[in-house]
């Protein structure tokens, strides 16, 4: 509990800021991309920065195994 003390004010209302913000991008972006925007959202809620940077990597980018960057596939 001391961690907390130990915090500065400014930090405690910046860092959920940040998080109700990033939340509400992933959720509203990622329920006009895929069906899983709930997931989106609450994970959001609860870290940083993991969540956008695996929602721009795997959602936003499309990225794909076996795609390459010409648009074909390979054999």
């Amino acid at each position: 509990m001391d961690e907390l003390r130990e915090l500065p004010v400014w930090a405690l209302i910046v860092l959920p800021l940040i998080l109700l913000a990033q939340s509400t991008w992933l959720f509203i972006d990622a329920r006009k991309r895929t069906k899983y925007y709930w997931f989106w959202g609450l994970w959001g809620l609860i870290q940083t920065p993991m969540p956008p940077l695996l929602y721009i990597l795997f959602v936003r980018k499309g990225w794909k195994p076996g795609k390459r960057a010409d648009g074909e596939r390979k054999e």
